[in-house]
């Protein structure tokens, strides 16, 4: 089996307080895993450690076959993220945010720019700034920001929070599409049990900072 990340007895501490405890995961390449629990129950920090941004207290990291550590530049150049609600600038638009994105990250490409909002469908609209956008335009453009430089894996938290139900239909027909044409890995956190059957090739339930079980999913 082939795991594009897993992660080893990790564990975090917080002020004496063992917040995540020795949390074995295992995303195969390919699939969309779904990280299900309740809020508080230790998604978000787990995803901080996945990408860098925080330290684990023990245990690791293997991410595409290699070991995180904190020089691991290249390996994070391979991810996309969106941790927590992402931020933009209100006035500016969808396109002048994404090139000021590439130009601080020192990756620009215009096509790689128009190729992201294609695909998340903010296409056509040029002159509209941010502070006029939905909640979920500003989660699409997010997740365009995300893959913008086409990675192999995608990390998403909570990114459905707050969506009415289109707009969460809308969110898991683009993940999908992501995964099955594109050949993007996806680990997608939620609270909410029946998205994650709808949505995920792989769901781990996660409570107290404690990975219950991982269960495929065969009616996504």
């Amino acid at each position: 089996m082939t795991y594009i990340l897993k992660t080893n007895q990790l564990t975090k501490v917080f002020k004496g307080k063992e917040v995540i405890s020795s949390v074995n995961m295992h995303v195969k390449k390919g699939e969309i895993y779904g990280f299900l629990g309740p809020n508080g129950a230790g998604k978000t920090t787990i995803m901080k450690m996945i990408t860098n941004l925080i330290k684990p207290t023990s245990g690791d990291i293997e991410i595409f076959g290699e070991k995180l550590t904190d020089t691991s530049y290249e390996l994070l150049k391979r991810m996309g993220t969106i941790i927590e609600y992402p931020i933009f600038y209100d006035k500016l638009t969808a396109k002048e945010n994404l090139e000021l994105h590439c130009e601080y990250m020192g990756y620009y490409d215009k096509n790689a720019i128009d190729q992201a909002l294609n695909l998340v469908k903010l296409h056509g609209i040029d002159n509209k700034k941010i502070k006029d956008f939905s909640l979920g335009m500003k989660q699409r453009l997010g997740i365009a920001r995300a893959i913008m430089t086409k990675p192999e894996l995608l990390i998403l938290d909570e990114p459905i929070n707050g969506l009415d139900p289109i707009g969460i239909k809308e969110l898991r027909d683009l993940f999908k599409m992501l995964c099955k044409e594109y050949g993007i890995t996806l680990l997608v956190s939620s609270h909410i049990l029946g998205e994650m059957e709808q949505m995920a090739d792989t769901i781990g339930v996660i409570q107290n900072g404690k990975l219950i079980k991982e269960v495929c999913n065969y009616s996504a």
